[in-house]
């Protein structure tokens, strides 16, 4: 150790000393800006990814201008529906709003995070405690604050103390950047924050329906970060079709997936949906240890987060072995693939939900009972507005709306006769061009099952 290093210096050995008066605080200052300095969003995403993206040649997205765009899109419809701005605590909400994570899965469901979007003003994120270096990179968070968490893991039967607490920080922010008007939109609260904030005269509105509008429209670097997102999945996904051997169970098959994405910078993965043989029909039946024979078919639905936060919404369905495909495994899987086919030649500006739906392939009657639930749906930093079921599923509380250029929508197949053994998934994402659509994702379809 260098015993002239200064006290206070984060080197590879710093020696524990005593605190000394006054130093606690450029202590913390040291720690923080340390910790910012190796943020997983400024190491970036190794050389297997980086390579991969290079390979492809895929343009690495302006973060900066990605985050300013962003930003914009939120406070142009928080003016658009009349809010002083947005409280929220959607994790994928945050990210959108300060391209910074924390713990999202876990915050998911344990609300001790959130962010406030000022319309005319700061960002202000409440972070749990001494996270304030997570957001650091980001440079559209104005001030980061402690959150004041009031789930009843942290205040029990104090629930109604610790919202009082909470929803006056919350009051005092809308007071001073509000120009008056105490309207803001929120993604998610309980009844109890609700209620304190209209105490203090604050009313709130569906931050759900702005933050979905404000990510509908995807900028190019957005874009870019897609299509690196896909890339790394595609990866993933052939790293574990080699993994594909009889013998090999469900879960071990999925866990190649995990460990793909988790290598390349991602993030996780939404859910379990991967099934093989008699599993494959209906489907929805998420993986389990059932070994996969030669000759079964493996279905799934990749489901992905993955790098940049950007979701990678795939679906596959692959033969086990070197044998042949029987003829009824071709036969659903001919009718799944030309249903996407089809479909995706639908996916054009300009054209209404409801027209394209009405126009969309479907499966046969014998298939039809089984069919998926929607026939697209919006995706970008996870699922997303909007969801179109089938013509024969739309009622009247289905919004319509029409195709524009910059939304990316998923189209999907699932074909698997009502009782039958087996069935075929496909999925691909698909971009709106000012023209007509682009496909995104490119990993190739099963050519046995294709013959």
């Amino acid at each position: 150790m260098d015993s002239a290093a200064p006290k206070g210096s984060f080197g590879q050995h710093r020696k524990i000393m005593p605190f000394e008066p006054g130093s606690i605080d450029a202590l913390r200052e040291d720690s923080r800006q340390k910790a910012a300095s190796l943020n997983q969003h400024v190491l970036g995403y190794g050389a297997i990814a980086e390579g991969e993206w290079a390979a492809s040649g895929i343009a690495a997205p302006d973060l900066p201008a990605m985050r300013k765009y962003r930003l914009e899109r939120i406070r142009a419809e928080l003016k658009r529906r009349g809010y002083a701005g947005a409280l929220l605590y959607d994790p994928v909400n945050i990210r959108y709003a300060t391209d910074s994570t924390n713990m999202q899965l876990w915050v998911a469901h344990n609300p001790t995070r959130h962010c406030f979007v000022a319309t005319e003003g700061p960002v202000v994120l409440f972070d749990y405690f001494s996270c304030e270096h997570l957001s650091d990179h980001s440079g559209v968070v104005d001030e980061v604050r402690p959150a004041v968490s009031w789930m009843y893991l942290y205040s029990g039967e104090l629930t109604e103390l610790k919202v009082r607490r909470w929803a006056a920080g919350i009051a005092d922010l809308v007071r001073e950047h509000g120009g008056g008007n105490s309207r803001i939109a929120v993604d998610h609260i309980n009844p109890e924050g609700v209620e304190e904030l209209a105490r203090l005269g604050v009313t709130i509105g569906n931050g759900e329906a702005v933050m979905e509008n404000a990510r509908l429209i995807k900028s190019s670097d957005e874009i870019l970060a897609m299509r690196r997102a896909i890339v790394a999945c595609e990866a993933a996904m052939g790293e574990m079709e080699q993994a594909l051997k009889l013998g090999i169970s469900e879960n071990e098959l999925w866990a190649e997936l995990h460990r793909g994405n988790i290598a390349r910078g991602g993030e996780w993965i939404e859910t379990r949906l991967l099934s093989s043989g008699p599993r494959t029909n209906p489907w929805f039946q998420e993986c389990s240890s059932r070994v996969i024979e030669a000759g079964d078919l493996v279905a799934f639905d990749t489901d992905l987060i993955g790098p940049y936060g950007f979701c990678a919404d795939l679906s596959r369905t692959w033969l086990c072995g070197d044998g042949r495909p029987t003829n009824e495994q071709r036969d659903l899987y001919r009718i799944a693939a030309d249903q996407i086919a089809h479909n995706t030649a639908l996916m054009r500006p300009g054209t209404s939900f409801r027209d394209l739906v009405e126009r969309s392939a479907v499966p046969p009657g014998d298939c039809f009972p089984t069919r998926y639930g929607v026939l697209y749906h919006g995706v970008g930093l996870a699922d997303e507005y909007p969801t179109l079921p089938h013509a024969s599923d739309w009622t009247d509380d289905t919004p319509d709306g029409v195709i524009e250029p910059g939304m990316v929508l998923c189209v999907e197949s699932y074909i698997g006769r009502l009782g039958g053994h087996e069935g075929v998934k496909i999925e691909e994402q698909i971009l709106i061009t000012e023209t007509g659509n682009e496909q995104l994702s490119t990993y190739p379809l099963d050519e046995r099952l294709l013959g």
